[in-house]
């Protein structure tokens, strides 16, 4: 499999979504190697004659919120290079229905059978994560509360799937351990205590806001005597929640955790918390149906 660079017209639009072009095509790559050795895909080649040129169009098969669609551009750039004319015919963030096409690939009909998978495994996973967000900031429409995803990532695409939340209107928490502090149970016993945990944080990384993960009305108490930045409510019942931005009194920033679901977002809203954190949204989305459909040329 020959690789090539992604064009620079489709660098920049990655670019411009907060992505990094060369991560992107390395993801690409692992993705395509997944597929093909060094004997390539042994049907088409087999089948199809090298000459032979088509258009595949990825096409939505039900409704939802798609994201991805430079990413998918990008396996046949890096697959066919200079031959291969790329259309985006539909924007990540838009709702779209079943039959919208999303993206029209023209050129060889090996190469777009090649990435046919590819392209549609990504697309349809980053789409499904979009999908699932949209549904919650809907949900929480009638309040200020917003939805933020978590770690609970696939591995190796946390970039991609942090962005196919922004993608679905959500916000993104912490990218890595070092974007910020979040201090959670077993920190507080190493350390001899939240209050220790803080300090010794707040000591060798000043500028870092520092996020205090509590089970208990008593331990948000504490956390905000020690001046948490943030503090994550862990478990809490709708009523524990409301309680919490009682105390609060605007004094950090609160976020609920624990295993929401959709069916409780605006009662979640309704108590006035910031932030409420889903797992669900990148760990268990259900892939968006997106299908490919392939239209014969004459040469």
């Amino acid at each position: 499999m020959q690789s090539h660079k992604i064009k620079r017209e489709l660098a920049d639009q990655l670019i411009a979504a907060g992505l990094n072009p060369l991560d992107v095509s390395e993801v690409v790559l692992r993705a395509l190697h997944e597929d093909c050795d060094v004997n390539g895909d042994v049907t088409s080649a087999a089948t199809i004659p090298p000459d032979q040129v088509s258009t595949l169009d990825l096409v939505a098969r039900a409704p939802g919120t798609v994201a991805g669609i430079p990413v998918a551009a990008a396996v046949f750039a890096v697959l066919g290079g200079n031959s291969v004319l790329i259309d985006m015919l539909s924007t990540d963030g838009q709702q779209v229905v079943a039959g919208t096409v999303l993206l029209s690939v023209h050129g060889p009909t090996g190469v777009l059978l090649q990435g046919e998978r590819p392209a549609l495994n990504l697309l349809s996973h980053l789409s499904a994560i979009a999908t699932a967000t949209q549904s919650w900031v809907v949900a929480l429409e009638t309040s200020l509360t917003q939805v933020r995803d978590t770690r609970k990532t696939t591995p190796g695409l946390r970039t991609l799937d942090k962005y196919a939340v922004r993608c679905g209107g959500g916000i993104n928490h912490r990218m890595n351990l070092s974007d910020a502090a979040l201090i959670k149970d077993n920190h507080v016993v190493a350390a001899g205590g939240v209050a220790q945990a803080f300090e010794l944080i707040k000591e060798r990384f000043p500028d870092l806001p520092v996020e205090v993960e509590v089970d208990s009305l008593d331990q948000l108490t504490e956390a905000l005597e020690v001046g948490a930045d943030l503090v994550l409510l862990d478990n809490f019942t709708i009523d524990e929640l409301s309680k919490a931005v009682r105390i609060n009194q605007g004094r950090a920033k609160l976020e609920a955790s624990g295993g929401f679901t959709l069916d409780q977002a605006q009662a979640v809203g309704d108590t006035g918390v910031d932030y409420v954190a889903v797992g669900a949204i990148t760990h268990s989305a259900p892939s968006l149906d997106i299908g490919a459909d392939l239209r014969m040329e004459t040469i």
